[in-house]
């Protein structure tokens, strides 16, 4: 990624977090709704996952744990939930920002450690675009999970 690209990134997640959340936020039937939904994802794809929901505040809407889910992967999907909301951005997309030299290392540190630099948590949208909570999904690999949150956030419009 060049050095251009980066510093759009930057300014823009700068802007975004300087910029007041308006308009709707996450209801819990919506959140438990799309939780059902990348729940049953899992399930064919053979993952035993714990799907969280953010609100626009990143504070958590709903949390599941599908049964045999690892004990690690509630607080990761939480915190992955947490982190597509507060920053508004996938939180796959912090991989390569938050490396040493990149314009966000050390992001991950900040926030009481609740920022997460791999994959697996998405920014949720309402019907006109607006970023209004996160998805975080914890209990696959990084592709899974990744696979699993956008998913979720491909059907989400299905749920509000």
């Amino acid at each position: 990624m060049d050095n251009e690209v980066i510093a759009r990134i930057v300014d823009t997640v700068v802007k975004q977090l300087n910029t007041p959340n308006t308009g709707d936020d996450i209801t819990l039937d919506a959140a438990k709704r799309l939780i059902e939904k990348v729940k049953a994802k899992a399930r064919e794809m053979g993952v035993r996952a714990v799907v969280a929901v953010a609100g626009k505040s990143a504070h958590p809407v709903a949390i599941e744990c599908m049964d045999g889910s690892y004990i690690a992967s509630f607080d990761i999907a939480l915190n992955k939930s947490f982190t597509s909301a507060a920053l508004k951005m996938p939180t796959s997309a912090l991989k390569t920002l938050a490396q040493p030299g990149a314009p966000l290392y050390g992001i991950q540190f900040t926030n009481n450690g609740r920022i997460v630099i791999f994959g697996g948590g998405v920014p949720l949208r309402n019907k006109d675009g607006e970023i209004i909570g996160g998805l975080g999904v914890s209990g696959g690999t990084e592709e899974q999970d990744t696979a699993l949150a956008e998913y979720g956030e491909a059907v989400f419009q299905n749920c509000i």
